[in-house]
């Protein structure tokens, strides 16, 4: 199990961003959430086996059709996620 804590910057909101990431999660069977952040990022927790969380990364990187992703970080490794998946609300 791998758990990664992610912020991703970019024109990444207002572009269907979470609920993408919601229905890319989901179709992969990662667990975790996703937020808005006020300063214009998006920020996520992906929980499940390192190579479905590695694919999320990688599609994170992408994004939706209209988001323009400029970066993906990784904050931090490890720990508990969720069951499931879910959008939070801004913070």
């Amino acid at each position: 199990m791998r758990t990664v804590h992610v912020r991703i910057e970019g024109l990444v909101q207002g572009v269907y961003y979470r609920a993408w990431t919601r229905e890319q999660a989901e179709m992969l069977g990662v667990s975790g959430w996703v937020r808005n952040r006020r300063d214009g990022a998006v920020e996520a927790l992906f929980a499940g086996d390192p190579e479905r969380v590695a694919e999320m990364l990688a599609r994170c990187r992408i994004g939706p059709r209209d988001a323009r992703v400029r970066s993906v970080a990784i904050l931090a490794e490890g720990g508990a996620a969720p069951d499931g998946f879910t959008v939070l609300p801004t913070v």
